[in-house]
């Protein structure tokens, strides 16, 4: 059981690629803390999945919709109909990602494209969408997933590495412009994360060690990690923290 923030209950939180990863563990962190969540992603065998756990848990259950994050209409439509139906969003989590590895030469503009429109894109219309319910709300809370691996420099995902760099100074501006409204934005930044997928494609013993090696704390981090401090930057708790970057990598850059 995590820490209870008692504010964070019947909360409207909006999660992108829910369905599994880093987002799946936010997505049910969130379910404990009573909050109204709805999420989005591409994956339905995946999100499915997640529904019956989150069930099995007794957790209050969220709300999953399948979108195409490079489908721009229809997540606008979608924050539109969660709006109109049960209010303002009060918590924005942009989660979606996609890190597939890939060298400078495999790199045309149709791949730059989507991997901006998957990394980048998104996170800048889902906040324009959430802007002025969260004005009408007298406040509401943005948090973007960045990644550690564009400050580690790690050469193997180059435009994945650029779209992640750039959710900081999508970050920034958003909470300058937006703070006088009350609304916070934050960037969460994780590390080397256990999730199914790095454990399917990427984390092998070799890689493991590697990584365990450099950080300094000696344990594999879990979504988790990254989970509980969303949650602290989504509660009242952090209602002094805006413009900032949190890194979650064990101590690894």
């Amino acid at each position: 059981m995590t820490a209870i923030y008692d504010d964070l209950k019947n909360k409207i939180v909006f999660v992108t690629g829910g369905g599994s990863g880093i987002g799946a563990s936010i997505v049910e962190h969130f379910c404990e803390q009573g909050a109204e969540v709805f999420f989005i992603d591409i994956d339905i065998k995946e999100s499915n999945k997640l529904l019956k756990n989150i069930k099995n848990k007794k957790l209050k259950l969220p709300t999953f919709i399948e979108c195409n994050l490079v489908n721009i209409k229809k997540l606008q439509n979608i924050i539109k109909k969660i709006t109109r139906t049960k209010g303002p969003i009060d918590i924005l989590v942009n989660s979606a990602a996609n890190d597939n590895r890939h060298t400078t030469d495999q790199v045309d503009e149709k791949y730059w494209e989507n991997r901006m429109n998957i990394n980048l894109r998104h996170y800048f219309f889902a906040s324009q969408s959430v802007i002025k319910g969260m004005i009408k709300n007298k406040g509401g809370s943005i948090i973007n997933l960045s990644s550690v691996s564009w400050m580690l420099g790690e050469g193997d995902k180059v435009v994945y590495e650029t779209a992640k760099s750039a959710v900081m100074g999508l970050t920034r501006s958003f909470a300058q412009e937006f703070g006088k409204y009350n609304i916070r934005v934050n960037s969460v930044t994780p590390g080397s994360i256990a999730t199914e997928r790095q454990i399917k494609h990427w984390l092998t013993p070799k890689y493991k060690k590697l990584i365990l090696e450099k950080q300094a704390l000696k344990r594999q981090l879990k979504p988790k990690d990254v989970a509980t401090m969303i949650l602290f930057l989504g509660s009242n708790q952090s209602s002094g923290c805006t413009k900032q970057n949190f890194i979650v990598d064990g101590g690894i850059v």
